[in-house]
């Protein structure tokens, strides 16, 4: 669900804003201004949307640590993945009210304004985002590779988007590393969608998992 509103809120931004692409942070003060000055409406439900995105994540994560849990997992995953799923919903959730705020017509008339709110939003929703979400998934994946919960080439999947999400931070000083944000961000929420159909869901699965994994 997560991942469908975001996608609902990047198709529908760009069809109320007549096709414009949403604007970078990095664009000129007065360019980004003048997106969020004419597309008060379009920036208004992609916010809406984003910030409903992060309520089923913080729900997938508080029952994946559950679930981790009941099947007798005792290792820091869980607890990290609870951590980073939190984050990430807390994260993806002040990007949106701050892309709110920059819609409303009394801010954006101020171009310097906007233009901070602007990369407050980005920052949030994007380094932090994904540093939130990779931990998630990391705290899954490892679990999953370590106790044979999950098919090996899957886990590595997850490690490698973790990492991918983990590593974004840099992008705070290199920007060419800016490209791990998109994939961070959407490979590591399109890993969690097939890992809720992966994970065992009481103690008898997991073991058979497990004994099939020995074979």
């Amino acid at each position: 669900m997560s991942l469908l509103l975001l996608l609902a809120g990047l198709v529908l931004t760009a069809v109320l804003s007549g096709g414009q692409q949403f604007v970078s942070p990095f664009a000129p003060s007065e360019t980004v201004a003048t997106f969020f000055r004419d597309n008060p409406v379009a920036v208004r439900v992609g916010a809406m949307l984003q910030f409903g995105s992060a309520v089923p994540l913080g729900i997938y994560a508080a029952t994946v640590y559950a679930r981790q849990l009941r099947l007798g997992v005792r290792v820091p995953g869980p607890a990290i993945a609870f951590f980073g799923g939190i984050t990430a919903s807390l994260m993806l959730m002040v990007s949106a009210m701050l892309i709110w705020v920059v819609s409303r017509p009394e801010i954006s008339v101020d171009a310097v304004l906007t233009h901070a709110l602007a990369f407050l939003a980005f920052i949030t929703g994007g380094v932090g985002f994904a540093t939130g979400l990779g931990l998630l998934v990391a705290g899954m994946a490892v679990p999953f590779l370590v106790l044979r919960l999950a098919p090996g080439w899957f886990a590595w999947a997850g490690l490698v988007l973790a990492a991918a999400a983990e590593l974004s931070f840099l992008s705070m000083t290199i920007e060419p590393l800016q490209f791990l944000l998109p994939v961070a961000r959407f490979g590591a929420l399109v890993w969690l969608v097939a890992a809720g159909f992966v994970l065992p869901r009481t103690r008898a699965a997991a073991n058979q998992a497990v004994t099939r994994a020995r074979r």
